[in-house]
């Protein structure tokens, strides 16, 4: 695709979008960033209104990006939340959320996006994702599910529509220092709990490692990498856990992982 290469980031307005939005238009692209409440200009960062969740706000902010830049060369769909909380206490509608912004989101966006590249032949697309996805962290089993969905919905996609000349790269962020924990619906579940000091440890581990992750920024790096390199990889694990968690998985047999998992939380 010649000239100004466009992209998407969906989830724009803070933490990973925000970074790699503003090391995208740093790079030279054409940046157009979403949220749910967004329509100004900011950094030479072009912002757009769009709720994950609702396809026909997708669609809408994705034919007005269209309409007026010609075409869309990438996008990052990065959008999501986290919930905390026990597989068994967690209300219905709080997992019926992680997963319509975490997942449908995803599907929305791509639904929205792929027919454009699809008729140009090239195209690139980043899918955050989560190393979580592939060491689940306990009491956030839903969060975790949905990365795991995303992990799978990413490698099925890059095998069909390679080639149509449009690449897809999972990124796999560990622990990364940015709001999300402000952001995170905690809910009272640790002081409510049945689990006990079980639920408690886990949110305490939580709550003081992610100020002392990386930056958003490490991860705005892989993003730019996949969207801009001549090779792009399939999967980019970032941050501290990039190397443990796919030795660990690719390594040990489950209960020993599932082992290593509690003995980091203290449980």
């Amino acid at each position: 695709m010649s000239g100004v290469r466009t992209v998407l980031v969906t989830g724009a307005s803070s933490g990973i979008g925000a970074a790699a939005a503003k090391r995208l238009a740093a790079d030279g692209f054409c940046v157009y960033g979403t949220s749910r409440n967004a329509r100004s200009e900011s950094d030479g960062i072009r912002l757009l209104a769009m709720d994950v969740r609702d396809e026909a706000s997708v669609q809408a902010a994705v034919r007005e990006l269209i309409d007026a830049e010609g075409g869309l060369y990438g996008a990052v769909c990065n959008a999501g939340i986290g919930i905390f909380g026990s597989v068994e206490e967690t209300p219905m509608e709080r997992a019926r959320a992680q997963f319509e912004t975490n997942v449908f989101g995803v599907l929305h966006t791509l639904r929205a996006v792929l027919p454009t590249m699809r008729d140009a032949r090239a195209g690139r697309i980043a899918i955050v994702g989560s190393l979580a996805g592939r060491a689940p962290i306990p009491f956030q089993a839903h969060y975790s599910a949905t990365k795991g969905a995303v992990d799978a919905l990413a490698l099925a996609l890059h095998n069909e529509v390679r080639g149509l000349g449009i690449h897809v790269a999972l990124i796999e962020p560990g622990d990364v220092s940015t709001a999300f924990n402000d952001a995170t619906d905690w809910g009272d579940a640790a002081a409510a709990s049945a689990y006990g000091a079980a639920i408690q440890n886990t949110e305490r581990v939580i709550r003081e490692l992610l100020p002392k992750a990386p930056p958003p920024e490490v991860v705005a790096t892989a993003i730019a990498h996949a969207l801009s390199a001549k090779r792009p990889r399939v999967r980019y694990a970032v941050g501290n856990d990039s190397k443990l968690v796919p030795i660990g998985k690719r390594l040990l047999p489950d209960r020993a992982l599932l082992a290593v998992i509690r003995d980091h939380f203290g449980l």
